[in-house]
């Protein structure tokens, strides 16, 4: 489990396909999730859980299976791609996000973006079938980052950045038309799957 509060900006050193472009291995240039990481363990990348397969100083390796491909943004990535990180949070840690599982739902593509005095203003759509979990003050994981979403719309949502999330996650640097990895609030699908067996 996560909270969306990512710890370090890594670096794609490759990203390899195999043999029938179905599946692929990633290597990720890291220096502080990779000081005391082991192998099994679980880290974030743009909000993916992934699992370290090999380690060594400053960086680390994960395999890719077919279905991360196929619903996250991963499989775009380069050599030198900037990604969010953080590991799982332990059991005695702060929950200073919110709960993200590294489950991603799909994603969302921003279509407008606005500058403010000290933050910027984000909107992005979103497929058809996620749009029932997003709520107004409710809880969202873009790309890993955990944040609060300021405002629904017919097709999507709203987020603000603050300076912080601006400065130590991919997410200052997007441009409309850039898509990002979605996971929305798990104890809202819950809900809706206990009403839904009633």
């Amino acid at each position: 489990m996560f909270t969306g509060i990512v710890e370090e900006l890594g670096r794609v050193r490759s990203l390899e396909h195999g043999s029938d472009g179905r599946d692929a291995v990633l290597v990720i240039e890291a220096a502080l999730v990779t000081s005391d990481t082991r192998h099994g363990a679980s880290i974030a990348v743009d909000g993916v859980c992934l699992t370290v397969t090999a380690h060594d100083d400053g960086a680390f390796t994960a395999d890719v299976m077919p279905q991360t491909l196929r619903m996250t943004t991963l499989g775009a990535l380069r050599p030198g791609s900037p990604v969010n990180l953080e590991r799982a949070m332990p059991a005695a840690g702060r929950l200073d996000g919110h709960v993200v599982q590294g489950h991603v739902d799909g994603s969302a593509t921003l279509v407008s973006r606005t500058p403010g005095p000290r933050w910027d203003e984000l909107t992005f759509t979103l497929p058809e079938h996620l749009r029932k979990y997003v709520a107004p003050q409710g809880a969202v994981a873009l790309s890993g980052v955990s944040l609060t979403v300021t405002h629904v719309t017919d097709d999507g949502f709203g987020v603000a950045l603050i300076p912080t999330t601006l400065a130590a996650t991919t997410l200052g640097g997007l441009a409309p038309g850039d898509q990002v990895n979605v996971e929305v609030d798990v104890l809202a699908k819950y809900v809706e799957r206990m009403l839904g067996q009633r």
